[in-house]
């Protein structure tokens, strides 16, 4: 069973959530609500996002500070930001929203189409990265397996490996195909070639355990 991804969606307005609520339930993803800038860090602390939805006008802790401070630990540095914004300042704001962190900014009202096909983008390439984390895992328990036992004979497990890492390059150069065509945003091009980056270094490595190719693989990096 495909785990789904969680969306933080950040507003102090109830309407505001309700609304966002209702144009992306038809991703059929985990939504989480938070109220204020402290309840959405609170989330942060414990659950994994693919995408935020902030809004920038709350009172007490802004859009701006709390994007701030996700974008200041380590642990959710690299989740995207959609800022959405009743406010229009002119570019000056608007520059402030990207300055922030954000991949967009996006000026309410909004058309639910838009919005609801920008966040999918983003969970579909969080999806991909669970799955390739999940290769990488598999990966390093026969790696290991291989070190403990002589007399096991891996090819089987490394055929499974292949098999299920080649179905994500299949999704995954489809994604960035389906990008192109798009003309989607930078941040999201930018995010999925450095999937696409990671899944060459570890089909590489899957490539070096391949009997005859050599006595072991090269060292997979848990940095992205």
């Amino acid at each position: 069973m495909v785990q789904k991804a969680k969306i933080l969606l950040v507003d102090d307005r109830p309407e505001n959530l309700l609304a966002l609520e209702a144009i992306l339930s038809a991703l059929d993803q985990t939504l989480v609500r938070a109220s204020s800038g402290e309840e959405a860090l609170k989330a942060l602390l414990t659950d994994d996002f693919a995408v935020i939805l902030l809004d920038v006008q709350m009172p007490g802790m802004d859009g701006f500070e709390t994007a701030a401070h996700i974008k200041r630990r380590e642990r959710t540095r690299d989740i995207p930001i959609i800022f959405l914004t009743a406010i229009n300042h002119g570019p000056h704001h608007t520059f402030r929203g990207y300055a922030a962190g954000a991949v967009d900014y996006i000026s309410k009202p909004f058309d639910p189409w838009v919005l609801r096909a920008k966040v999918s983008v983003f969970v579909e390439l969080y999806m991909k990265n669970c799955q390739l984390r999940e290769q990488a895992a598999l990966l390093r328990l026969q790696l290991e397996g291989g070190r403990s036992s002589d007399n096991k004979e891996p090819i089987g497990l490394l055929a499974e490996l292949s098999a299920r890492l080649a179905a994500v390059e299949e999704q995954a150069e489809a994604l960035s195909k389906q990008l192109d065509d798009d003309s989607a945003d930078a941040a999201a091009v930018a995010t999925a070639a450095h999937l696409e980056r990671k899944l060459t270094g570890l089909r590489r490595a899957l490539d070096a355990l391949e009997p005859g190719t050599g006595s072991g693989a090269p060292p997979l990096s848990s940095q992205g």
